[in-house]
């Protein structure tokens, strides 16, 4: 007995949480992959953030995912805080709809839908039907599952170890929240855990006296996957992370104090124990959410307090660059000059957290390096665009010298931004390899980038002051970073022959120099837009 127990609840357990993955994976293809371009749009105004987490939630059939993808976008700056908890409410909502699937007694589709479904994913030519036929397969797997599960526990009606821990649990309603909050922590999975509550109600093992604490449960548990995805994060992913704990947390704990009076509520819901355990699950989340709206700006103050601290945020987008200064282009060109000065800096700044990435041997800084090179990114393209648009006005001849020079210097900049992330990928595989780099080694890269930084500093400084003298001393000293790399390769090749040095992580080392080199080539270019502008003057 026990053996077919197990093997039915443990492969119904695993048919369902398939199945709900076909159906949200066929759902997201036939979307799209504009989840989270939505996610990050639509997210401004905390209602509109509520139904927007709702409704990505109901396309990808689980709150854990959505709520990884929100914590992911606070890490990555895409996204604030109060954005990130008005979807967290609205996916906790919307992760309800699978248990009010379940909850219908659809049996009878099951075996057609994994039928139909199959047979679309199979023969079908057009990728929108092969991935409509994945959402119907999907569909039939999820209630092949339930119906599974809900067979293997028909004989527990028997088992009094059983009908005693559920006495337990009708008398202590506690216990049954930690339990379910527990083993849903476990499967990493609320639709999953939820499911089971069902399939217990449906072969009326569990009242809903009982099945309203284990659904509280699973909301708790749930907030497992936000606690994994905010490790290693920013403080602002982090108290992401927090929000939702807290956000179930004191939804279940008011709840708790309210108890009878919403199982009464929740009696006139339904005709059978499933529905309305399904019933008990949507409302209060619901509930929970109508009820913490109003105090939205509270809400995340307090989740400041409890996780404080000063977050580090980057601010993207441009700064200085206006469309009504184009009408004058002499205005225009000195915000771009400026826009550029900005984003020579921010390139400077990801070139010595990389560097530092390799000398320290540390991942902590990885997800800011990306930030900075998105941000980059993001300036060069805005850059380009407004003094493209200002080339359409008309220009003198030494304006029209200046803007091509900024747009050939911004190139320049994006390209720096490029090798330090080749560096940091390179110091990444250092790590996750734990491969050997010799502290000789270490010290002569952070000595090439001291001479590189210097470098850049002073082409930013000589951009930036359109300093004549100051940008032809940056172009002679070029040489220098030239001939700095090919002694230490030489010196580093020497190691590896005396074996001081692996050649895996020699060849890593030897990229690493390459690189540093060509970020003092493309530092050097910005100072001889100068050059170039006085020379055609």
């Amino acid at each position: 007995m026990i053996w077919a127990l197990a093997a039915g609840m443990v492969g119904g357990l695993g048919l369902f949480l398939f199945g709900i993955q076909m159906m949200a994976s066929g759902m997201q293809k036939v979307a799209g992959d504009n989840l989270r371009r939505i996610l990050g749009i639509l997210t401004g105004k905390p209602i509109i953030g509520v139904f927007t987490g709702l409704a990505v939630t109901v396309l990808v059939q689980s709150s854990s995912t959505t709520t990884a993808m929100l914590v992911g976008f606070v890490n990555a700056g895409l996204m604030t805080l109060p954005q990130a908890f008005s979807a967290i409410m609205g996916a906790n909502i919307g992760t309800t709809v699978t248990a009010q699937m379940i909850s219908f007694k659809l049996d009878v589709l099951a075996l057609p839908a994994v039928g139909i479904g199959g047979l679309l994913n199979y023969f079908s030519k057009r990728k929108l039907h092969r991935y409509l036929g994945q959402v119907i397969l999907g569909f039939g797997l999820l209630f092949t599952g339930m119906l599974t599960m809900s067979q293997a526990v028909y004989p527990l009606r028997e088992s009094p170890f059983f009908l005693d821990m559920l006495i337990k649990f009708g008398q202590q309603p506690i216990l049954a929240i930690f339990v379910s909050a527990l083993f849903t922590a476990v499967i990493q999975s609320s639709s999953g855990a939820t499911g089971i509550i069902i399939a217990l109600t449906m072969q009326e093992l569990i009242t809903i006296d009982i099945a309203i604490p284990l659904i509280l449960g699973t909301n708790v548990g749930t907030c497992i996957t936000a606690i994994l995805a905010g490790f290693g994060t920013s403080l602002s992913a982090r108290r992401a992370a927090l929000s939702h704990v807290l956000f179930n947390l004191i939804g279940v704990i008011i709840l708790l104090l309210f108890l009878k009076p919403f199982t009464a509520l929740i009696l006139y819901t339904g005709d059978t124990v499933a529905r309305q355990a399904a019933n008990a699950h949507t409302i209060f989340n619901v509930l929970n959410t109508i009820l913490v709206f109003p105090f939205f700006k509270y809400f995340v103050h307090l989740v400041t307090l409890i996780y404080p601290g000063e977050n580090v945020t980057i601010e993207f987008g441009s700064k200085y660059l206006d469309k009504r200064m184009l009408i004058t282009p002499a205005v225009a060109i000195q915000a771009a000059r400026q826009e550029l000065v900005r984003m020579a800096n921010v390139s400077r700044d990801i070139v010595k957290e990389s560097v530092n990435m390799f000398h320290k041997g540390s991942l902590k800084n990885l997800s800011h390096i990306v930030q900075l090179e998105d941000l980059l990114d993001g300036l060069e393209k805005e850059i380009i665009h407004y003094l493209q648009k200002l080339s359409q006005h008309s220009l003198t001849y030494r304006q029209t010298i200046v803007v091509s020079g900024v747009m050939s210097a911004a190139n320049d900049l994006e390209r720096i931004g490029d090798h330090a992330m080749n560096i940091s990928f390179l110091s990444e595989a250092i790590i996750e390899n734990k491969l050997h780099v010799s502290s000789t080694a270490k010290d002569e890269v952070l000595k090439l980038f001291q001479k590189v930084d210097e470098i850049t500093a002073s082409a930013i400084e000589a951009f930036s002051r359109e300093d004549l003298h100051l940008a032809r001393e940056v172009i002679q000293q070029d040489d220098i970073v030239d001939n700095m790399e090919k002694v230490l390769r030489k010196n580093h090749i020497s190691r590896i022959n005396c074996n001081e040095c692996i050649p895996e992580s020699g060849v890593i080392y030897l990229d690493v120099l390459s690189n540093l080199e060509r970020i003092a080539d493309h530092a050097t270019n910005l100072a001889e837009v100068i050059t170039e502008e006085f020379a055609k003057e």
